[in-house]
């Protein structure tokens, strides 16, 4: 076994990294900085690491109401696409042997290749008329943007499943509702595991569905109060990139413990 280091993968391995941190690192300096410092070296570490501007972000942002949208939002819409396209997911993923399911699923994949703009006038118009330009309306709708992709992973996830349980499951007089809700939505749990965190990462940091769907300010999740940082002629960076950390720091430390089940999920949902 050669112990020869690959020069050219640990040379991009280390400019990969330092693309990735350098921002990160340009973020937490500048949200404890003060205004005077940004006038100096932009990359200098601050004079004093004090909590000010943080809590003026707070203020500014009402940042726990938008907190509460948040978690309400990315907890509906996680609920929403777990019962629901786990469902989807398996009644065409037994099904892939007729046109119809077959058509199904490749309709619902080929919505990965739309762009947003393209749906999102006829969208608001639609949402409007129905009522649904709330933190509800939001739920759904974003349980309906994720449907595509996580109909994807759950359908390859289901084919490794050994369908022979099923079978017996039928031949004990259970019907297949009773099939799918007691025995694979159980056996579903990796992926189940897989798709919820993949849905609350996109929901919670989702920005353009929030701003064209909501009208009412008191509603806003936190990528959209960061706006009250954006003057006519100026933007308070200080206070931005602080209100910036603690948008993203519950999903940073969420992001940290589960990877492993994403990494893991997505693999077994896209082989076979």
């Amino acid at each position: 076994m050669s112990n020869r280091i690959n020069w050219k993968a640990t040379i991009l391995l280390i400019l990969g990294t330092i693309f990735i941190l350098f921002p990160l690192y340009l973020t937490v300096i500048i949200a404890f900085k003060t205004p005077q410092e940004m006038s100096g070296n932009i990359l200098a570490l601050p004079e004093s690491w004090g909590f000010d501007n943080f809590i003026k972000a707070i203020e500014v942002t009402n940042f726990f109401n938008a907190l509460g949208n948040s978690v309400f939002v990315t907890i509906l819409t996680v609920i929403i696409v777990i019962l629901t396209h786990s469902l989807v997911a398996y009644a065409i993923a037994r099904n892939l042997h007729k046109k119809f399911y077959k058509f199904l699923y490749f309709y619902f994949i080929s919505a990965m290749f739309i762009p947003f703009p393209i749906i999102m006038l006829p969208l608001v118009l639609q949402t409007s008329s129905w009522g649904m330009d709330n933190l509800v309306g939001l739920g759904i709708l974003n349980g309906v943007m994720h449907l595509a992709f996580n109909v994807f992973i759950y359908v390859g996830y289901v084919k490794t499943l050994p369908i022979e349980l099923e079978e017996a499951a039928i031949i004990d007089g259970a019907n297949t509702f009773q099939v799918f809700w007691k025995i694979i939505f159980p056996m579903m749990k990796p992926m189940h595991a897989t798709v919820a965190i993949l849905t609350a990462l996109a929901a919670w940091n989702d920005f353009m569905l929030p701003l064209v769907i909501l009208s009412d300010s008191s509603m806003y999740t936190l990528p959209l109060v960061q706006y009250a940082f954006q003057g006519q002629f100026s933007t308070d960076y200080n206070l931005a990139f602080a209100s910036y950390l603690l948008a993203m720091l519950p999903m940073v430390v969420l992001y940290v413990f589960v990877q492993k089940w994403i990494i893991g999920g997505v693999m077994r949902g896209s082989l076979k």
